[in-house]
C-alpha cells in the first residue's frame, strides 16, 4: 500500500438495486430481500370485535327491513324512532344485556308477558336474566326481524346453552327458539307491550324438563321481588302521605273532635274526625 493510495477516497460501495433480486457484488450474484415495513395496532379486548360483529349484524338486520309510513290525509309521518328502537333490541338480545340495557326503549308502564310469568312496568327489566342465570355460556342469534305493522316488531332468535345443572347437562344443548313480538308507540318508538313464546322442540325432553322447571322457579322468584317492591313502594308512598298531613284540635275545645290538614299538590284538604 503506497502513500497516494491512502489519501484517495474510498471507493462507493456497490450499488444494490431492491428492486432486482439477483444482483452481482465482485462477480459473485447475491440475493437481496427489501424488508417490508407494516403498520399494524394491537386492541387487547377481545370482546370489542365481538360488539362490533354483533353491530354490524344489527345493522345488516334493521337495514333490510322496510318500517313503512303512518299516513293520513294531511301527512305521512315516517319512523325514526320506531327504527331506533329496532336497532337497540336487536343489540340487547344479540349481547345478552341484563343490568345496563337502555331502559328508554321500554315504556314506563310496559306491559310483558310470557308463558310463565307477566308484569307491568320496565324496572324490572334491570334484573338479571334467567338466559345468563341458568345456562352455561349461552349464545344468541338472530334469524329474523319484520315489522308485521307500522307499530309490531317481530323478532325470531335463539338461545343455546348447556344446562348449570349436571344431571340436566347430561340431556345436551338446551336449543330454544324464542318469537318475541313488540308493540311499540308510533310517535316515541317505546315498546308499550312485549310478547314471548317459545319452541323448544329442537332439544332433548331432559333438556326440555330443566327449562320449564327452572323458568317457573325463577317467575316465582321474581314474583317474589314484585311483592316485595309493591310492599316497598307502598310504604314510601304512605309515608310521603303522613308527612303532608297535620292534626289540629277542635278550635271549640271539643275533645272528641279532630282535624286532618292534608296537603296534595297546590290544595289543602280538611277533615273533621269526631269520636
Amino acid at each position: 500500500m503506497t502513500i497516494s493510495s491512502l489519501l484517495l477516497p474510498p471507493p462507493p460501495p456497490p450499488f444494490i438495486n431492491y428492486n432486482n433480486n439477483n444482483n452481482n457484488i465482485n462477480g459473485k450474484s447475491i440475493s437481496i430481500h427489501q424488508p417490508h415495513r407494516f403498520s399494524f395496532r394491537v386492541i387487547n379486548d377481545s370482546n370489542r370485535t365481538e360488539l362490533a360483529t354483533e353491530d354490524a349484524i344489527a345493522d345488516k338486520l334493521i337495514d333490510g327491513m322496510d318500517f313503512g309510513e303512518l299516513c293520513d290525509e294531511f301527512e305521512c309521518i315516517s319512523s325514526p324512532s320506531v327504527e331506533a328502537t329496532a336497532r337497540q333490541l336487536v343489540r340487547d338480545i344479540l349481547e345478552l344485556r341484563e343490568g345496563n340495557r337502555a331502559l328508554g326503549t321500554f315504556a314506563v308502564s310496559v306491559k310483558y308477558k310470557d308463558p310463565v310469568r307477566s308484569f307491568t312496568g320496565r324496572d324490572k327489566y334491570k334484573r338479571p336474566l334467567w338466559i345468563t342465570d341458568a345456562l352455561q355460556n349461552p349464545k344468541t342469534s338472530v334469524q329474523e326481524m319484520v315489522m308485521l305493522s307500522t307499530s309490531v316488531l317481530n323478532i325470531k332468535w335463539t338461545i343455546k346453552g348447556k344446562a348449570k345443572s349436571l344431571i340436566a347437562s347430561i340431556g345436551g344443548d338446551l336449543i330454544i327458539k324464542v318469537n318475541s313480538r313488540f308493540t311499540l308507540n308510533q310517535i316515541s318508538g317505546q315498546v308499550v307491550e312485549h310478547e314471548e313464546q317459545w319452541d323448544l322442540s329442537g332439544s332433548s325432553i331432559i333438556a326440555q324438563t330443566y327449562f320449564w322447571a327452572s323458568r317457573r322457579l325463577f317467575a316465582t322468584v321474581e314474583a317474589g321481588k314484585d311483592v316485595a317492591d309493591f310492599v316497598k313502594d307502598l310504604s314510601s308512598k304512605s309515608a310521603k302521605e303522613n308527612k303532608n298531613m297535620d292534626v289540629y284540635p277542635d278550635p271549640y275545645g271539643d275533645p272528641a273532635k279532630v282535624f286532618l290538614l292534608y296537603k296534595v299538590s297546590n290544595l289543602e284538604i280538611m277533615l273533621l274526625l269526631s269520636s
